[in-house]
């Protein structure tokens, strides 16, 4: 994979230690320290996807973000402290694709950076002529369109990580069977990353607090102690 990452943090050590990890892996990097500079460079040539620090003097990432999507859809993906929901929020709601939690694994960033260029192909490839579209999940009161990584519940929109995309699509594909946590392991980190059971129970308390906004009586994803997770079209 000859993709191009753009890499903006005014954390030198962070530049340098990712960018290594990602030419390691046949990434090709472009790197900032100054978001002004960033921004320019990103609109005349954009890269396939960028990482934005949220934290950074100045101009901060969400106001990087906001300029940059005036100009372009490129993927981004911030990195934020564990104390900054809110701003994971505001990232998603203007466009983020994905966020990482500092201290972070640079594994993890590597496979949710493959994770979003293999859906940015396929939307791509869906929109061709010569590709079919992928059908969307109707599900109850639940509508997905894979290709364009939209989600609807009661016919809003409900904005949503690749991660926990690739989560609630595994159990709406198949209403009413139990997946364990492996299973969903699996269709979210497909890079073989490691993450323990927790991770996969604090998605799903990110999913229901997202579906509860758009509908306080949201229940559709049901816990089966010691089974797993299920949805329910009920």
């Amino acid at each position: 994979m000859n993709a191009t990452i753009a890499l903006v943090d005014d954390d030198k050590n962070i530049l340098t230690s990712v960018s290594i990890a990602l030419q390691t892996e046949g990434f090709m990097t472009r790197l900032y320290s100054d978001p002004e500079a960033a921004l320019k460079a990103l609109v005349e040539n954009p890269a396939d996807l960028a990482v934005f620090d949220i934290k950074m003097p100045g101009m901060d990432g969400l106001e990087l973000l906001r300029r940059l999507r005036e100009k372009s859809q490129m993927p981004v993906i911030f990195l934020t402290s564990k104390a900054d929901e809110l701003d994971e929020a505001l990232g998603l709601a203007m466009g983020a694709d994905d966020y990482i939690s500092k201290p972070f694994s640079q594994r993890l960033l590597i496979a949710r950076i493959r994770a979003i260029l293999r859906r940015a192909e396929v939307s791509r490839a869906s929109e061709s002529a010569d590709e079919p579209v992928s059908e969307p999940i109707v599900r109850g009161r639940l509508e997905m369109d894979p290709a364009r990584h939209r989600v609807k519940w009661l016919g809003q929109d409900v904005t949503l990580t690749v991660t926990e995309f690739l989560i609630l699509e595994t159990l709406a594909t198949r209403p009413g069977v139990v997946k364990n946590r492996n299973q969903l392991m699996d269709a979210a980190y497909q890079d073989d990353v490691y993450v323990d059971d927790r991770t996969i129970d604090s998605h799903i308390k990110r999913l229901r607090r997202k579906f509860r906004e758009a509908d306080p009586e949201f229940n559709a994803i049901d816990t089966l102690y010691g089974a797993g997770y299920r949805f329910s079209e009920e």
